[in-house]
């Protein structure tokens, strides 16, 4: 059997497998394999066919993960709108504890609210932006 065969092969059950787990990287390593089928191809001796299959996957997979690092992720769930009806509410708080909880009459009860970490605690107007347990999660408008 050829050094290529081998890589084509190789490639191929690298590509099944990523179908069955669903990762991307995978993929990347296939094309990795594909590229050292190239160089058995083109005549390059088993060192120099690992090197490049070792490079390019290498490569490929190193690009995957830093373009995944950099696509901004998805806002949470507890943050949509058409999930949850208080998103976007807009609450008046008069007095924050000590703790940096507050708690409001809304929607006919008492709820705590919190704000995000790093911002103070004054009075006045707030938006809900995301229920967190039974605590709505409030930015200052």
């Amino acid at each position: 059997m050829s050094d290529s065969t081998l890589w084509w092969l190789l490639a191929g059950s690298t590509v099944a497998l990523e179908l069955f787990s669903g990762t991307f990287y995978l993929l990347m390593l296939a094309v990795g394999m594909v590229a050292g089928a190239l160089a058995a191809h083109a005549g390059l001796g088993m060192a120099g066919q690992l090197s490049v299959a070792a490079i390019i996957g290498s490569a490929a997979v190193v690009a995957c993960y830093v373009i995944k690092k950099r696509r901004p992720t998805d806002p949470s769930v507890r943050a949509l709108r058409s999930v949850n009806l208080d998103v976007g509410e807009i609450l008046q708080i008069d007095e924050w504890n000590v703790d940096g909880t507050a708690s409001v009459q809304y929607r006919g009860a008492r709820w705590t609210v919190i704000q995000r970490p790093g911002n103070p605690p004054t009075p006045g107007t707030y938006r809900v932006a995301e229920l967190v347990g039974s605590r709505l999660l409030v930015d200052k408008v």
